[in-house]
């Protein structure tokens, strides 16, 4: 173990919820780049047990001089220490290597926790700078000792990281893929949502540690990225699985739950199909494995050169054959998505997203009954209001469109106003309308009003005192499922909150902030500091319990 501190034993799933405040900490910490690099050729790099809070950060204020007392609301000293104890407690404890999973886990929760290994993955990868072996001049004797001492740490720390990635390779073996294909929508795209978030550390790890160098013919060094096109396939095969669910029948379009329930049009649905859309546009990078797709014999009369790739012993058949990255069609998707699930009436007073619609007299006399929406289900969850917020940035990115990040940013106050969190109530209302830092800043000057009366000890909406809380926690019947639902927020809460890119990831397919935007941005998501540490310290707090 690398990240060195005290051991302690966490529950899984409030590990889960802890892990991913702890992501939302070092989010964006200093990226490694090849300036960064020379920076440090010549001294020795930080241990990563001695890792301190990066004052760039917005989500690790600067640490407390000596003599000084930290604010209530600065985040654990070590975050990233203490991010990497969380995964490594989890994955030690609780993942069976020899299974290739979480025994303990149902479907789509180890689906969660495959998704949260390779989120601390991608974190680990951004926020430590190290050397890789073979990568300094060794001119000099000087030079070749601390090459040597850079090298061996650097080996340290991806050894670690390619232990967990080991894992999560094994889990794409353990993964009950099959049935999950029976399972609910809802079900599958968590599934996508995983094997996308693998695919993007692959490539941020591949791309920051591994880069082409004079002697490279062209592919990667590192071993790991063999695993993105079977990861890509699964994503692929889940995904055209699960928009079997979009159905324009029955309220104006929408996802529907299950194929296996009366219909459905709930929340997560929805806003994983927006999120696992938006995903594929971004991430995916194509998919030339048309399999399950096959027919029986390669001679069919639809296996034509035209109209067919062939593959092994059979031959793929439009729509079927192989795919390409950044495809238009899932964009239009993720869209046409949200627009439906905006018009939907489906935010209660607080602006939260409640669970979803019933159809009213669905099934009497064999008939759609109303076929409208119209009965709906009041319950709220922590990650109904969180999974669209990934849909809304990669919407934003995709589209450059900023009423995406509008909508977020609002729903993300609402949240927070709705844990009873009394400072939320002074966060000004996020609009991207202007092109000045002037105008920026005169737009945004509108806080919401303050209720007259907030009690101390009521349940908000959404939590008691600032804390996230599900309404099953205060009497500890929360199932599995509702365990899993405050990191799942946080997860994308990270996810919303990275910074926003001044250049196009993707020339042509992707859209950059401008500078102003991307500061609106920054600054409105480190507003949002001090409440995701007073979370991030009662997680902590539960270790041992």
């Amino acid at each position: 173990m690398i990240l060195r501190i005290p051991p302690s034993r966490v529950p899984a799933w409030r590990l889960l919820f802890a892990l991913c405040a702890f992501f939302l900490l070092v989010a964006e910490a200093s990226h490694v780049d090849s300036s960064l690099l020379q920076q440090h050729a010549g001294t020795p790099l930080r241990a990563p047990g001695d890792f301190q809070p990066d004052t760039q950060n917005p989500f690790n204020p600067t640490t407390p001089q000596s003599g000084e007392q930290p604010h209530p609301f600065d985040p654990p000293l070590n975050s990233l220490e203490e991010l990497h104890h969380a995964l490594e407690t989890m994955q030690s404890d609780y993942f069976e290597i020899w299974l290739g999973k979480w025994p303990a886990a149902i479907d789509w929760t180890a689906a969660v926790m495959s998704t949260h290994v390779s989120a601390a993955l991608y974190t680990l990868t951004r926020s430590l700078s190290y050397i890789m072996p073979g990568t300094l001049a060794k001119d000099t004797p000087d030079m070749q000792k601390k090459s040597s001492e850079l090298e061996l740490e650097g080996q340290r720390i991806e050894n670690e990281i390619n232990k967990y990635f080991s894992q999560i390779i094994t889990y794409f073996f353990g993964e009950d893929h099959f049935a999950i294909r029976t399972q609910a929508y809802d079900d599958m795209l968590w599934v996508v949502l995983g094997w996308l978030e693998s695919i993007r550390f692959i490539q941020e790890h591949d791309g920051l540690h591994y880069p082409p160098t004079s002697h490279s013919t062209g592919g990667s060094q590192w071993y790991g990225k063999q695993f993105e096109s079977a990861f890509a396939h699964r994503a692929r095969v889940f995904y055209d699985l699960a928009q079997k669910g979009w159905d324009w029948k029955l309220c104006g379009g929408g996802m529907t739950w299950s194929p296996h329930t009366q219909p459905y049009k709930n929340a997560v649905t929805n806003e994983l199909f927006i999120a696992a859309s938006a995903g594929m546009y971004l991430y995916f990078p194509g998919d030339s494995n048309c399999s399950p797709y096959l027919t029986n014999s390669p001679t069919s009369a639809d296996c034509t050169r035209d109209s067919a790739t062939t593959e092994g012993r059979g031959c793929c058949t439009p729509p079927y054959g192989p795919t390409v990255p950044h495809d238009p069609v899932y964009l239009a998707a993720a869209v046409n998505g949200y627009a439906w699930l905006k018009q939907s009436n489906m935010t209660n007073a607080q602006g939260l997203y409640v669970d979803g619609y019933h159809i009213r007299d669905w099934g009497k006399n064999g008939s759609i009954g109303t076929g409208k929406c119209d009965e709906r289900n009041e319950m709220v969850y922590t990650y109904n209001q969180g999974v669209l917020l990934s849909g809304l940035r990669g919407l934003w990115e995709g589209t450059g469109d900023v009423a995406y990040l509008e909508d977020g940013h609002a729903l993300i106050r609402s949240v927070i106003r709705a844990t009873g969190w009394r400072a939320g109530w002074a966060m000004r209302v996020v609009t991207f309308a202007g092109s000045s830092p002037s105008q920026q800043a005169q737009a945004q000057a509108r806080p919401e009003s303050e209720p007259e009366v907030v009690e101390a000890n009521a349940w908000a909406g959404l939590g008691v005192k600032g804390i996230l809380t599900e309404l099953c926690d205060p009497a500890a019947t929360c199932s599995q499922d509702s365990q899993t639902f405050k990191g799942i927020f946080f997860h994308h809460l990270t996810l919303f909150c990275a910074s926003l890119p001044l250049e196009p990831r993707v020339p042509g397919k992707t859209h950059a902030a401008t500078p102003a935007h991307a500061m609106l941005h920054a600054q409105s998501c480190r507003e949002y500091a001090p409440w995701v540490v007073r979370n991030a310290r009662a997680a902590l707090g539960t270790r041992d319990r």
